[in-house]
């Protein structure tokens, strides 16, 4: 088996390696200090200071001695959240795989993206190919239609704007309006097909997940080969995938009844069955 393959990116690994510097200093650090620590010529570190407090990674104070800045506390916070949400979710994911045998995710927004956090797999031969850490779009994917969904409607605008509505099948939504319509059946219902819309022969249904201040942390979904995957399968899935979907946003803290997290924050004053919903889908 060929080894794995490495890149050392210099330029990066220099820019890191004086944010790992400041991150075990016991109080700040000026520029002489960092260049001797982390070995760069004064003139070289003085272009990775620039760049690194422009992006707000560092912080230089009034005495010319640099902090970590907020941009570093973003993301530790960011990747604390993560751990956290992989954490209580996993025996909640592991259940559903168990009860389905069909492949489980757990994805977070990233930018444009949903990018999976956490990954069981089908025990079936027939499985599908995905990753932890990979990215996959928002407008044609049960886990990003449901990111999407339930975002603020001024954040939600604002990324459908910048969306390029690629279509990687034949069922690929094919206009912004189409796509609106979609996200307002998300929210009306409290989940979201994908059918072989992103992968051809490949369907997948979620559902979300609130955090404590009611918000859409996170997507879960169950994901396999059309083959399995039946219209009549999908509605079987649906009350599975909400329920679990609800007991990890308890998990989360989320305080609201189980009635409304099925398709909270949003209400509709027409409720209808899954089963109703998922034909109507499918005869679009």
């Amino acid at each position: 088996m060929p080894g794995k393959r490495t890149y050392n990116i210099t330029a990066l690994q220099r820019g890191l390696r004086v944010l790992s510097l400041l991150s075990k200093a016991d109080s700040p650090l000026s520029a002489t200090q960092l260049a001797e620590l982390s070995g760069l010529p004064t003139s070289t570190l003085h272009r990775f200071l620039v760049n690194l407090e422009t992006a707000g990674f560092l912080r230089c104070d009034g005495t010319g001695d640099y902090h970590l800045g907020v941009a570093c506390v973003a993301l530790g916070q960011a990747a604390i959240g993560q751990l956290e949400l992989r954490a209580l979710s996993r025996p909640y994911l592991k259940e559903l795989n168990h009860q389905t045998r069909e492949t489980v995710h757990l994805t977070v927004r990233h930018g444009l993206s949903a990018v999976y956090v956490e990954k069981l797999d089908s025990p079936e031969p027939v499985r599908i190919f995905s990753r932890i850490g990979a990215g996959v779009p928002l407008h044609c994917t049960a886990v990003g239609k449901v990111l999407l969904a339930y975002l603020p409607e001024a954040e939600q605008s604002t990324l459908l704007a910048q969306m390029d509505l690629k279509r990687f099948t034949t069922h690929t939504v094919g206009s912004l309006q189409e796509l609106q319509a979609q996200l307002q059946r998300v929210r009306r219902n409290g989940y979201a097909y994908d059918l072989e819309e992103h992968e051809a022969h490949i369907r997948c249904i979620a559902a979300p997940v609130w955090d404590h201040t009611g918000a859409a942390a996170a997507s879960l979904s169950i994901t396999g080969p059309a083959v399995r995957m039946t219209i009549g399968r999908l509605r079987e899935l649906v009350p599975l995938i909400q329920d679990a979907g609800v007991r990890i946003s308890k998990e989360l803290g989320y305080g609201g009844g189980a009635k409304n997290l099925m398709t909270a924050p949003a209400k509709s004053n027409h409720p209808r069955s899954p089963a109703k919903a998922l034909r109507k889908a499918v005869r679009r």
